[in-house]
């Protein structure tokens, strides 16, 4: 144990030694949480003597799960199945490849991605001789988004038999979008939502399941807790609900993922939902000077939604942050380059220790255009992603052709290479397989010898399949995926294409399979390997170049940098006016913590940029006022800020978005008895986090009315 202590501060030493109950580590940015995690789960393993399979460790991507894996086989030996290392998704579909068959899905159930959603999409409009756009593509997918906020719509997917008919769905979008559902059914394709609902569903309607998995996890730690939606935190009080041990850890000035459904409450109000709960500070800062932190502590107390905290360092002192504002966008990027060249030569840095961050990403192009002017490497993070590539869907494909066989991975790849299976023949074997109920390559199979396809490549196809599936179970799956390139003709193909990129990326999908299969040291199937690479929903492939790196904030949470510029600092841009508009003083703080989070990932200097001109709708630019919330000194100023245009801008601000009041010291509790002047007593019935408002029920009133909780004019009522 001692040896596992030694390199950890007091705070991590407590974390770590506290393994019963529930417990609230609150670790600001660059505090060592992820060494905490790994040292409290390996004291666990190595010390408690609890088995690894009884441990659930919760991050949220697969990147972060991969290294925390890494680091915890070097502590505990790399013999043990660390599996439960994962992603809230990736704990689902191990949930779900165990028990689904209950929900009548086989457990070879494939995953759905965007590009998946959007192929089931085109058919169906294709059925129904429909025109379509990008548009239309992201207004069903978000309507199917709404439809799958809850559960209901997966008792219709696990019915045996039919489906409800498309005619009772009613408008056209209710039709198109019970068709999604009967496609998906038909190739038993789960998307993201459907992972943790068909959980759910399980759970409720089989409790013999959740109490096994319950029974299962004696120990259940999740990293960036500040992060969960709703339904993971429902998960997670679910699953720990038998023995008591639930260890979350984050940092509530760091939830930067609200309009996407993360709560910050969960975290700030972690005791009212686990009654004596322990919390634990990691206050101290491994990354930053202390003028960084300076800053970025003066910053978010502005936030009043948070738990009260200050980081600290005994990091050297450095430089002060620089804030500069440039006469116009060319000028802004100009001096972010001129920058950057002085940092490579005065500090002997590489370009790749630089980060240019931004809140959008039409933000980049002006300092591309300069980065490229000064011959300077660049790489944009959260581009086109890996994953996304054509060929690398193409060649995922293959593998679930052999897996699955499934409609999707079909239509993918039967007629790439060219086999003369076009438009006619797939809609053929498309009405055959729909009026026999097979799927589109059994019927090909079936109907294989049919005049349709004489003098296609249908045969070459189904003996290239049938030679891959009988060799699944005994072949590695990178062993496989060399297999399917050359028996498909589909590696030829690409050779004959000429496009060195493609066979390049091809190339770096082998070598991903092979260090998957070596470094974690586990066997893993097919179905496995498919299931866990669907999940892969980031950006999560490390840029070996010497470059600079560009990409938005959202992007960097969780890296570090020893250079940071964040540019475009610009009010309406940081904060953005369209979260403003939406959700007001709740995307106010969401905006702060986000710049809370672009100012703490820069460990020896940063920049905060931006400059005068016109934004694209017309509109003047002014400095964001994140800028002005800290005090001066705390800057070093480069370019001409006159006090006429600080004045403008502030009155800007105040006119425009009406700066939050403080809060009241003491919110109002559920269940409390108010009194208004106007409506009179009543009683607070629920409270609505995100938009800072009471739900009252007045004793004369036949509805409850919202009240916010900034009006100073409601009155607690003393309980008699």
């Amino acid at each position: 144990m001692e040896e596992l202590l030694a390199e950890l501060n007091e705070s991590q030493q407590e974390a770590v030694v506290s393994t019963e109950g529930f417990i609230r580590v609150i670790a600001g940015a660059g505090s060592g949480k992820t060494r905490a995690l790994t040292h409290r789960y390996a004291l666990i393993v190595n010390e408690l003597g609890v088995d690894p399979s009884n441990i659930l460790s919760v991050t949220f991507t697969n990147k972060a799960a991969h290294e925390m894996r890494r680091r915890v086989k070097k502590l505990i030996g790399g013999e043990q199945d660390t599996g439960f290392i994962t992603t809230y998704h990736g704990f689902c579909v191990r949930v779900l490849r165990e028990d689904i068959h209950r929900l009548f899905y086989p457990k070879n159930f494939i995953i759905l991605d965007v590009e998946d959603q959007k192929i089931l999409l085109r058919e169906i409009f294709e059925d129904m001789d429909l025109k379509m756009n990008d548009k239309t593509f992201k207004r069903l997918l978000d309507k199917i988004g709404i439809l799958k906020a809850n559960t209901h719509y997966v008792q219709q997917m696990i019915l045996r038999g039919e489906m409800p008919s498309v005619e009772a769905a009613g408008d056209m979008d209710g039709q198109i979008i019970q068709r999604y559902l009967k496609k998906q059914k038909r190739v038993y394709g789960l998307d993201f939502d459907d992972l943790l609902n068909f959980v759910f569903v399980l759970f409720d309607q089989y409790q013999e399941v959740l109490e096994k998995w319950q029974d299962r996890l004696f120990y259940i730690q999740v990293d960036e807790f500040q992060d969960s939606s709703l339904k993971q935190f429902e998960l997670v009080k679910k699953l720990s609900a038998n023995h008591g041990n639930l260890f979350a850890v984050g940092d509530p000035d760091q939830t930067i993922y609200e309009w996407r459904g993360a709560d910050p409450k969960y975290m700030v109000d972690f005791e009212k939902y686990f009654p004596d709960t322990q919390t634990i500070f990691l206050k101290q800062n491994y990354r930053s000077t202390p003028e960084i932190l300076s800053l970025g502590n003066a910053l978010i107390q502005n936030n009043y939604f948070r738990v009260d905290k200050d980081m600290e360092t005994s990091n050297p002192s450095g430089v002060k942050v620089v804030h500069y504002h440039g006469k116009n966008e060319v000028d802004e990027a100009k001096w972010v380059v001129n920058r950057i060249k002085e940092i490579v030569e005065a500090r002997q840095a590489n370009y790749s220790d630089i980060a240019i961050l931004y809140r959008a990403n039409y933000l980049s192009r002006s300092i591309e255009q300069e980065l490229i002017s000064a011959n300077i490497e660049y790489t944009i993070f959260g581009g086109f992603k890996f994953f996304d590539r054509l060929e690398i869907k193409d060649a995922l494909a293959h593998l679930r052709m052999t897996a699955a066989a499934d409609d999707l991975s079909f239509s993918r790849i039967v007629n790439v290479p060219k086999r003369q299976i076009g438009k006619k023949r797939m809609q053929f074997l498309r009405e055959r397989a729909e009026a026999e109920n097979l799927s589109l390559y059994e019927t090909l199979k079936k109907y294989k010898d049919h005049e349709r396809f004489k003098s296609t490549g249908a045969h070459s196809f189904i003996e290239a399949i049938e030679y891959l599936k009988n060799r699944k179970d005994e072949l590695k799956v990178s062993e496989l995926l060399q297999e399917a390139l050359q028996k498909t003709g589909y590696e030829a193909y690409r050779r004959e294409d000429g496009d060195q990129e493609r066979l390049d990326n091809l190339t770096e999908l082998l070598h991903s399979i092979f260090q998957y299969e070596q470094t974690l040291g586990e066997d893993i199937n097919l179905e496995e390997y498919l299931q866990m690479i669907s999940l892969y929903t980031d950006n999560e492939r490390d840029d070996q170049l010497d470059s600079v790196k560009l990409m938005t904030i959202h992007t960097a949470k969780g890296l570090e940098f020893p250079y940071v510029f964040v540019v475009g600092m610009t009010e309406s841009v940081l904060p953005n006016v369209r979260a403003l508009r939406e959700r007001k003083e709740r995307a106010l703080e969401e905006e702060r913590r986000l710049a809370y989070v672009a100012v703490t990932r820069a460990e020896r200097e940063l920049y905060l940029t931006e400059s005068e001109g016109f934004q694209n709708g017309g509109q003047k630019k002014y400095p964001s006022r994140f800028i002005f919330e800290v005090e001066d000194d705390l800057y070093e100023r480069i370019g001409e800020l006159d006090e006429a245009l600080i004045e403008e801008a502030k009155e800007y601000i105040r006119a425009t978005h009406h700066s939050k009041e403080k809060a009241p010291a003491v919110f109002f509790e559920k269940g409390a008895r108010v009194k208004h002047p106007v409506f009179g007593e009543g009683e607070i019935v629920d409270i609505d986090e995100k938009k800072n408002t009471y739900r009252v029920f007045f004793d004369n009133l036949k509805a409850p009315r919202p009240i916010s909780r900034n009006f100073k004019k409601l009155e607690k009522l003393e309980e008699s």
